[in-house]
């Protein structure tokens, strides 16, 4: 097994299933619609932006960084209305994600303070 996040997840194929199980269960989930309706109908590029994001992130190669040149959270999701709500909606469509690719529970329960930051981060209303 391997030593990052992206290693157990099994590299570049489990991060990718990590980003398309995120975005199916976003489609899914009742209780994601949410943030479903801040994104357009084609999902196709936003899942490749999570996949690129997601593969430097969980410690593999910073696919997101060499192709926009950095990544700033907050200015792309500022045009929408994101808050606790919406952050708890993203959070369980992830949680939902990690658990639909078979991550190891050790992964899933060492990520969820991550993940949570990172939702927070993007909250810009109470």
């Amino acid at each position: 097994m391997g030593t990052t996040p992206y290693d157990m997840l099994g590299g570049e194929e489990g991060v990718r299933a990590l980003a398309n199980a995120f975005y199916d269960a976003m489609e899914s989930r009742e209780d994601a619609r949410g943030i479903r309706a801040m994104h357009g109908e084609d999902l196709a590029s936003i899942r490749e932006k999570l996949f690129e994001y997601l593969s430097g992130w969980l410690g593999g190669p910073h696919l997101y960084r060499q192709k926009y040149g950095g990544f700033c959270l907050t200015k792309p999701h500022a045009p929408y209305a994101i808050g606790e709500s919406e952050r708890d909606q993203w959070l369980r469509c992830m949680e939902q994600a990690l658990e639909d690719v078979g991550a190891p529970e050790d992964l899933r329960q060492a990520a969820k303070a991550p993940f949570f930051r990172i939702a927070e981060t993007v909250r810009n209303r109470a």
